[in-house]
Protein backbone atom coordinates (compact mmCIF):
# COMPACT_ATOMS: atom_id res chain seq x y z
CA UNK A 1 0.00 0.00 0.00
CA UNK A 2 0.59 3.37 -0.77
CA UNK A 3 -0.07 6.86 1.21
CA UNK A 4 0.55 10.34 -0.96
CA UNK A 5 0.82 13.66 0.47
CA UNK A 6 0.15 16.75 -1.40
CA UNK A 7 0.12 20.16 -0.13
CA UNK A 8 -1.91 22.09 -2.43
CA UNK A 9 -1.04 25.90 -2.96
CA UNK A 10 -3.70 28.26 -2.02
CA UNK A 11 -2.96 30.63 -4.48
CA UNK A 12 -3.63 28.09 -7.79
CA UNK A 13 -6.34 28.65 -9.32
CA UNK A 14 -6.54 24.88 -10.72
CA UNK A 15 -6.45 23.69 -7.28
CA UNK A 16 -9.05 26.37 -5.80
CA UNK A 17 -11.30 25.08 -8.86
CA UNK A 18 -11.10 21.64 -7.89
CA UNK A 19 -11.23 21.42 -3.75
CA UNK A 20 -14.48 23.35 -4.88
CA UNK A 21 -15.40 20.23 -7.12
CA UNK A 22 -14.10 17.01 -5.61
CA UNK A 23 -15.46 15.34 -9.13
CA UNK A 24 -12.66 17.43 -11.03
CA UNK A 25 -10.20 16.69 -8.26
CA UNK A 26 -10.45 13.06 -8.22
CA UNK A 27 -9.60 13.10 -12.53
CA UNK A 28 -7.08 14.66 -11.49
CA UNK A 29 -5.51 12.86 -8.73
CA UNK A 30 -6.09 9.48 -11.12
CA UNK A 31 -3.31 10.89 -13.59
CA UNK A 32 -1.22 9.26 -11.09
CA UNK A 33 -2.62 5.54 -11.91
CA UNK A 34 -3.05 3.86 -15.21
CA UNK A 35 -6.22 4.48 -17.37
CA UNK A 36 -7.58 0.98 -16.63
CA UNK A 37 -7.05 -0.09 -13.14
CA UNK A 38 -6.57 -3.47 -12.26
CA UNK A 39 -9.04 -5.57 -10.40
CA UNK A 40 -9.64 -4.74 -6.66
CA UNK A 41 -7.13 -1.33 -6.78
CA UNK A 42 -9.33 0.96 -4.93
CA UNK A 43 -8.06 4.62 -4.99
CA UNK A 44 -9.41 6.71 -1.38
CA UNK A 45 -8.12 10.24 -0.59
CA UNK A 46 -9.36 13.22 1.91
CA UNK A 47 -8.65 16.74 2.27
CA UNK A 48 -7.75 18.25 5.10
CA UNK A 49 -7.70 21.53 5.71
CA UNK A 50 -5.23 23.40 8.42
CA UNK A 51 -6.97 25.68 10.49
CA UNK A 52 -4.34 28.30 11.33
CA UNK A 53 -3.06 28.15 7.94
CA UNK A 54 -6.35 27.47 5.79
CA UNK A 55 -4.16 25.10 3.20
CA UNK A 56 -5.67 21.85 2.08
CA UNK A 57 -3.55 18.67 1.70
CA UNK A 58 -4.62 15.51 0.21
CA UNK A 59 -3.84 12.62 1.59
CA UNK A 60 -3.89 9.59 -1.05
CA UNK A 61 -3.86 5.92 -0.58
CA UNK A 62 -3.94 3.30 -2.94
CA UNK A 63 -2.52 -0.26 -4.00
CA UNK A 64 -0.54 0.87 -6.90
CA UNK A 65 2.49 3.20 -6.46
CA UNK A 66 1.05 6.24 -7.74
CA UNK A 67 3.33 8.09 -11.04
CA UNK A 68 3.11 12.13 -9.87
CA UNK A 69 5.25 13.04 -13.49
CA UNK A 70 1.93 15.02 -14.66
CA UNK A 71 2.93 17.98 -11.95
CA UNK A 72 5.79 18.63 -14.38
CA UNK A 73 3.52 19.59 -17.10
CA UNK A 74 3.13 23.31 -17.47
CA UNK A 75 -0.98 23.03 -16.68
CA UNK A 76 0.40 21.65 -12.92
CA UNK A 77 2.73 25.00 -12.11
CA UNK A 78 2.56 25.90 -9.06
CA UNK A 79 -0.71 23.46 -8.30
CA UNK A 80 1.29 22.09 -5.15
CA UNK A 81 3.38 23.96 -2.51
CA UNK A 82 6.20 21.70 -2.30
CA UNK A 83 6.86 18.33 -4.30
CA UNK A 84 4.31 15.14 -3.23
CA UNK A 85 5.27 12.88 -0.85
CA UNK A 86 5.04 9.00 -1.56
CA UNK A 87 5.91 6.41 0.67
CA UNK A 88 4.59 2.85 0.83
CA UNK A 89 3.17 1.27 4.39
CA UNK A 90 2.33 -1.89 6.28
CA UNK A 91 0.22 -1.66 9.11
CA UNK A 92 0.33 -4.54 11.66
CA UNK A 93 -3.02 -4.73 14.49
CA UNK A 94 -3.49 -7.27 16.72
CA UNK A 95 -6.63 -8.30 18.57
CA UNK A 96 -7.59 -6.12 21.22
CA UNK A 97 -4.79 -2.91 20.27
CA UNK A 98 -6.01 0.24 20.53
CA UNK A 99 -5.97 2.86 17.86
CA UNK A 100 -6.35 6.39 16.84
CA UNK A 101 -8.28 7.08 13.62
CA UNK A 102 -9.60 9.34 11.45
CA UNK A 103 -12.50 8.98 8.75
CA UNK A 104 -14.43 11.34 6.58
CA UNK A 105 -17.69 10.00 5.72
CA UNK A 106 -20.66 10.44 4.05
CA UNK A 107 -23.44 8.44 6.20
CA UNK A 108 -26.43 7.40 4.62
CA UNK A 109 -29.45 5.03 5.13
CA UNK A 110 -30.97 3.56 2.36
CA UNK A 111 -34.80 3.49 1.77
CA UNK A 112 -36.73 2.36 -0.78
CA UNK A 113 -39.66 4.70 -2.43
CA UNK A 114 -41.56 4.36 -5.54
CA UNK A 115 -40.75 6.46 -8.87
CA UNK A 116 -42.91 8.52 -11.48
CA UNK A 117 -43.76 4.96 -12.55
CA UNK A 118 -44.60 3.27 -9.61
CA UNK A 119 -41.35 1.15 -9.70
CA UNK A 120 -39.07 0.66 -6.60
CA UNK A 121 -36.54 3.10 -6.17
CA UNK A 122 -33.57 2.81 -4.05
CA UNK A 123 -32.11 6.41 -2.55
CA UNK A 124 -29.41 7.34 0.22
CA UNK A 125 -31.07 9.85 2.89
CA UNK A 126 -28.03 11.45 4.39
CA UNK A 127 -28.03 11.13 8.45
CA UNK A 128 -28.21 14.39 10.49
CA UNK A 129 -28.30 13.53 13.91
CA UNK A 130 -25.83 12.85 15.56
CA UNK A 131 -27.01 9.49 17.44
CA UNK A 132 -27.80 8.43 14.08
CA UNK A 133 -24.12 9.34 12.29
CA UNK A 134 -22.55 7.20 15.84
CA UNK A 135 -24.98 4.39 15.22
CA UNK A 136 -23.97 4.77 11.34
CA UNK A 137 -20.24 4.39 12.47
CA UNK A 138 -20.73 1.41 14.83
CA UNK A 139 -22.43 -0.70 12.11
CA UNK A 140 -19.16 -0.05 9.90
CA UNK A 141 -17.12 -0.94 12.80
CA UNK A 142 -19.24 -4.33 13.23
CA UNK A 143 -18.84 -5.14 9.18
CA UNK A 144 -14.89 -4.21 9.75
CA UNK A 145 -14.37 -5.66 12.55
CA UNK A 146 -13.76 -3.11 15.25
CA UNK A 147 -15.23 -1.32 18.08
CA UNK A 148 -15.34 2.46 18.43
CA UNK A 149 -14.65 3.24 21.58
CA UNK A 150 -14.10 6.86 21.48
CA UNK A 151 -15.34 9.54 18.61
CA UNK A 152 -15.95 13.19 18.15
CA UNK A 153 -17.83 14.22 15.27
CA UNK A 154 -17.27 17.21 13.05
CA UNK A 155 -20.29 17.58 11.00
CA UNK A 156 -18.64 19.88 7.48
CA UNK A 157 -21.91 20.23 5.81
CA UNK A 158 -22.90 19.96 1.68
CA UNK A 159 -19.97 18.82 -0.36
CA UNK A 160 -21.14 19.65 -3.89
CA UNK A 161 -20.15 17.59 -6.95
CA UNK A 162 -20.22 18.80 -10.66
CA UNK A 163 -20.09 15.37 -13.12
CA UNK A 164 -19.61 16.02 -16.79
CA UNK A 165 -20.60 17.86 -19.59
CA UNK A 166 -24.64 18.09 -18.13
CA UNK A 167 -23.15 19.29 -15.20
CA UNK A 168 -24.78 16.71 -13.07
CA UNK A 169 -24.69 18.00 -9.29
CA UNK A 170 -24.89 15.44 -7.08
CA UNK A 171 -24.69 16.60 -2.98
CA UNK A 172 -22.82 14.47 0.00
CA UNK A 173 -23.21 15.20 3.33
CA UNK A 174 -19.37 15.02 5.14
CA UNK A 175 -18.88 14.08 8.86
CA UNK A 176 -15.72 13.91 10.09
CA UNK A 177 -14.90 11.39 12.71
CA UNK A 178 -11.88 11.29 15.02
CA UNK A 179 -11.31 8.97 18.05
CA UNK A 180 -9.78 5.81 19.07
CA UNK A 181 -11.18 1.87 18.07
CA UNK A 182 -10.28 -1.35 19.34
CA UNK A 183 -9.23 -3.90 16.58
CA UNK A 184 -11.29 -7.29 16.49
CA UNK A 185 -10.35 -8.89 13.47
CA UNK A 186 -6.82 -7.75 11.96
CA UNK A 187 -7.61 -8.94 8.60
CA UNK A 188 -10.68 -7.77 8.47
CA UNK A 189 -9.40 -4.66 9.65
CA UNK A 190 -7.10 -4.49 6.88
CA UNK A 191 -9.26 -5.06 4.03
CA UNK A 192 -11.61 -2.56 5.47
CA UNK A 193 -9.08 0.11 5.63
CA UNK A 194 -7.57 -1.18 1.69
CA UNK A 195 -11.96 -0.87 0.53
CA UNK A 196 -12.60 2.33 2.71
CA UNK A 197 -16.29 2.72 4.15
CA UNK A 198 -19.62 4.13 3.39
CA UNK A 199 -20.22 5.67 -0.27
CA UNK A 200 -18.58 8.61 -2.10
CA UNK A 201 -15.34 6.63 -2.12
CA UNK A 202 -14.48 8.98 -5.24
CA UNK A 203 -14.95 11.73 -3.92
CA UNK A 204 -13.05 12.20 -0.93
CA UNK A 205 -15.22 10.15 1.54
CA UNK A 206 -13.97 6.76 3.22
CA UNK A 207 -10.73 7.02 3.81
CA UNK A 208 -9.64 5.19 7.35
CA UNK A 209 -6.49 7.10 8.44
CA UNK A 210 -4.88 5.14 11.30
CA UNK A 211 -2.31 5.26 13.53
CA UNK A 212 -0.88 3.55 17.04
CA UNK A 213 -0.59 5.24 20.41
CA UNK A 214 -4.22 5.74 20.34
Amino acid sequence: MYLSRLILNPHSRRAQRELANPYELHRTLMRAFPEKLPDGERVLFRVDVDERSGVSTVLLQSTLEPGWDWLAENGARGYLLRAPDSKSFDLTFAPGQTLAFRLRANPTAKHHRPDADGKDHATRDPLYREEDQRAWLERKGEQGSFRVLRVNMTREGDTIAWKGRRQDKLTLFAVRFDGLLQVADPAKLWEAVRQGIGPGKGLGFGLLSLARGG
